[in-house]
């Protein structure tokens, strides 16, 4: 089975919804993917006073705001369904979230269960659960950044049946790249981390984010890992199926050997 996947690395400017759907627009221009995943918070940018100052920056999760309009006539043109990260308002509480968006609108949307530091003033911890969704016969799930560094976020996608997970970043910890690696082994899946660019600042605040967008073989095999500080689109050809099999060894499965019964505390 072939599938084309692609992620977008860029620089998505704080309180400029409008200019960071036109990059993502020129970055994708005359493109063709099966799925495509962009950075987390691609429409609003990261650091924040407070919600009240983010609130004008955010939109509701049913794609009737301007980013998410915006992803899905580019779903429509790239032919296929694209991940984004992204602000949501519901009711004025404010998620950090990651839609999957079709060429007929939002799939499904998931919201950041794992919030990074100061994240926690400016969002509420996500309810939504891990989600899954299925797309051209391939299962596809997705989590968001600080996500990686809880095993359980990536072991849940698997055991729903994930082939590829899909994950929008903002990482300024020099960490996840590798530990993607240990993710993919350890569950057998494709991993795409499409991390930003660039740096913000915000009074005494200043976060440098570490690019190296990455997607990952489930044998561990890095396929593409983009550099630090280039805004680009990297795409490679797979066989999702390549996750179908979970054998380490010929006498172990990485499922079936599983005990959850010795695992509680």
């Amino acid at each position: 089975m072939i599938f084309k996947i692609s992620f977008v690395q860029f620089n998505p400017i704080r309180k400029d919804v409008s200019g960071n759907i036109t990059e993502i627009q020129a970055l994708l221009f005359g493109h063709r993917a099966d799925l495509v995943v962009l950075p987390e918070l691609a429409n609003s940018g990261y650091l924040y006073k407070s919600p009240e100052a983010l609130i004008p920056y955010t939109e509701p999760s049913d794609g009737s705001g301007e980013f998410l309009s915006a992803i899905q006539s580019l779903a429509k043109s790239i032919q296929g369904v694209i991940v984004t990260g992204y602000a949501e308002n519901s009711h004025l509480n404010l998620y950090n979230s990651a839609s999957a968006v079709s060429p007929d609108g939002v799939i499904v949307n998931y919201r950041k269960t794992h919030l990074y530091a100061d994240e926690k003033i400016l969002f509420r911890p996500g309810d939504s659960g891990f989600k899954c969704f299925d797309w051209l016969d391939v299962r596809i799930g997705m989590m968001i950044c600080f996500d990686w560094i809880f095993p359980e976020s990536a072991r849940t996608l698997a055991l729903a049946g994930a082939q590829i997970i899909a994950h929008p970043a903002n990482l300024v910890l020099p960490y996840c790249q590798d530990a993607m690696i240990t993710r993919s082994i350890e569950n057998k899946v494709f991993t795409i981390t499409a991390n930003r660019i660039g740096h913000e600042e915000l009074d005494q605040n200043s976060l440098k984010f570490t690019g190296q967008s990455q997607m990952t073989h489930p044998s561990g095999t890095v396929l593409f890992r983009a550099p630090e500080n280039e805004a680009i689109v990297i795409t490679s050809t797979i066989n999702p199926n390549d996750a179908l099999n979970k054998k380490i060894s010929y006498q172990n499965d990485l499922f079936k050997d599983r005990r959850p019964g010795i695992y509680g505390i």
